[in-house]
């Protein structure tokens, strides 16, 4: 039911916004033998799944003189539905500590201060630094529209882009087959994000360490032999090889699928010759029902770590770069019984890298009073995440109004000015 929020009742942003996810809450009362023995085949050489020749690196190559500069994006989803209000702090807010008498007190440093009495979790040491130095814009109170809080839907919504789920269609594929970019996916398969029937084979691609174990050159040379009368095999297998010597730093031992590698191999492949304009991490663990201020402290710290060494990989590119981290909805105001929080409504989102024109806090705040929040338990979405995506890649990527309606049919984008000119 609509709830008369009078702080933004009279913002037409905010007041369409809540109309709309309002309405949307009360409607919604045999591979061949063939084809195995190339997966496995790829497999086994160190790819979750095989990849196109487009990914055929040279170990340690040096990016191409006119791959440089090109702008890149990176997204980043948290799958488990970040608390913002435990993330970006309302410190002006005394509602915040009346909702939230043990979270409130239970961080374990001092909040690090952002514009307008706003604060980053003293985990976020890395995303503090770029804001002071304008290259990180928190933004609050977003919400994809997403009408209810079953994570894998609110997730596969997100993905999506659209004003309902498509599993065959992300929005981020959408873009790149719009300007015939190339995508990477750093993911045991091809999330929703990155599927597009538009998109070709060569223009999106997944990696993902693999769970084998280091294997000698006499197993890979068997292979090599095995394959030898078949050319697609052989390319596959060569394929592979060159991205192990990419990203597996020679051969030494490295923890498989701990964010800080998947961000510091993430941007190795970004920026390797014939390198991919954008990609794709993820990162979960955030449904912080209990315990969530050891919890979350520990999921920022990882995080904010991984971030960083994605930004010290993509050196000289950084300055390209926008990476838009968002979830798929937010958490309850009010605190649980169990040091926790609820599935929620709006969430919030980071845009952050040296294409980034940073250094503020944007989103409009509805604030915590009972008739200020969504249904009187959630803060209040007052903007569109989509919005924002199609903001960046407006201003970013340059896509047309026309572009845009091919990739977020049923949004605008905002005037906000979020990247660097």
């Amino acid at each position: 039911m609509m709830i008369d929020n009078k702080k933004s009742k009279n913002d037409p942003l905010a007041s369409s916004f809540r109309s709309a996810l309002t309405s949307k809450l009360e409607k919604a009362d045999t591979l061949s033998r063939r084809k195995f023995i190339k997966m496995a085949g790829a497999g086994l050489a160190v790819l979750s799944f095989p990849m196109s020749p487009a990914f055929a690196f040279e170990a340690g190559s040096k990016v191409k003189s006119n791959f440089k500069h090109k702008p890149k994006i990176v997204w980043v989803v948290l799958r488990g539905a970040l608390d913002s209000l435990h993330t970006i702090v309302p410190t002006f807010d005394a509602q915040y500590a009346q909702l939230r008498p043990k979270l409130s007190a239970s961080f374990k440093g001092p909040l690090l201060p952002l514009e307008k009495g706003f604060a980053l979790h003293p985990s976020l040491i890395n995303l503090h630094q770029w804001y002071q130095e304008k290259s990180l814009l928190p933004i609050v109170a977003v919400s994809s529209g997403y009408p209810r809080r079953s994570h894998f839907d609110g997730q596969d919504f997100l993905e999506s882009g659209k004003d309902e789920i498509d599993h065959d269609s992300g929005w981020l594929a959408r873009a790149i087959a719009v300007k015939n970019k190339s995508a990477l996916a750093v993911a045991r398969s091809t999330p929703i994000s990155l599927r597009s029937p538009f998109a070709n084979s060569e223009q999106v691609n997944t990696w993902y360490p693999s769970k084998f174990k280091s294997a000698d050159e006499d197993i890979y040379a068997a292979l090599n032999k095995l394959y030898q009368d078949d050319e697609a095999l052989k390319e596959k297998l060569n394929s592979a090889l060159a991205i192990k010597g990419l990203v597996d730093d020679n051969g030494q031992h490295k923890q498989k699928g701990k964010f800080n590698d998947l961000a510091k191999s993430c941007a190795k492949l970004m920026t390797a010759e014939q390198g991919v304009d954008c990609a794709m991490l993820e990162l979960g663990g955030w449904d912080t029902h209990n315990n969530q201020s050891a919890r979350l402290a520990r999921k920022l710290t990882e995080l904010d770590s991984g971030l960083a060494e994605l930004k010290a990989g993509l050196g000289d590119e950084w300055q390209n770069t926008v990476v838009i981290i968002g979830t798929e909805f937010g958490r309850t105001a009010k605190e649980n019984g169990t040091g926790g929080t609820d599935h929620g409504t709006a969430s919030a989102l980071f845009l952050a890298g040296g294409a980034v024109n940073g250094g503020k806090v944007k989103g409009h705040w509805p604030g915590l009073k009972p008739d200020e929040l969504f249904q009187q338990r959630d803060l209040m979405p007052t903007s569109n995440s989509f919005s924002w995506f199609a903001s960046v890649l407006s201003q970013h990527w340059q896509l047309s109004e026309q572009e845009l309606q091919q990739v977020f049919p049923h949004i605008k984008s905002y005037s906000e000015v979020l990247i660097k000119s």
